[in-house]
């Protein structure tokens, strides 16, 4: 349904493409997004967003593009989206956005995670504290998080200053 969201946005404001990548896309969800009318603003990339064959077919899409903003929404450990920081950080265009879904994670009861391999001080949250300590092409834009007085992503939008 992001991917759908998202370009049904791109759409109204007449330009943009979006680029999905997960693990594992169904047959039928493949089928419902690619027969959906917004599908002529989708691409879809099935693999492991960490790999080197998916991180260069990013780059191949992205190539020529004025503007790039990623968004972060897949395994919630900090060893993961750290690396996903560091991969693809590079590719957001200065004034836009990396936007890290889910670091709620870290303020959740440890017993709202306990069935999964993230929780509180293995988080996207804490995998954005540490990238920022390294990076300083990326802040913390406190005025959209504040704007939308609820988040499941505290302290995820990055806005990319340099």
């Amino acid at each position: 349904g992001s991917l759908i969201f998202y370009a049904s946005i791109l759409e109204l404001i007449g330009k943009g493409d979006v680029l999905g990548i997960d693990i594992d896309i169904r047959p039928h969800n493949r089928q419902a997004i690619e027969n959906h009318p917004m599908s002529k603003r989708i691409k879809m990339i099935e693999g492991s967003s960490t790999s080197k064959e998916v991180i260069l077919e990013v780059r191949k899409e992205i190539k020529g593009k004025n503007k790039v903003l990623v968004c972060l929404d897949s395994n919630h450990t900090h060893e993961h989206v750290l690396e996903e920081l560091e991969l693809y950080s590079s590719m957001v265009t200065k004034g836009s956005y990396l936007i890290v879904f889910d670091t709620i994670v870290e303020n959740m009861l440890e017993s709202d995670c306990k069935d999964r391999p993230w929780g509180k001080g293995n988080s996207p949250k804490t995998a954005v504290h540490e990238f920022l300590k390294g990076n300083q092409r990326f802040i913390i834009d406190y005025e959209v998080e504040n704007k939308l007085i609820i988040t499941g992503s505290p302290d995820g939008y990055l806005k990319c200053i340099k």
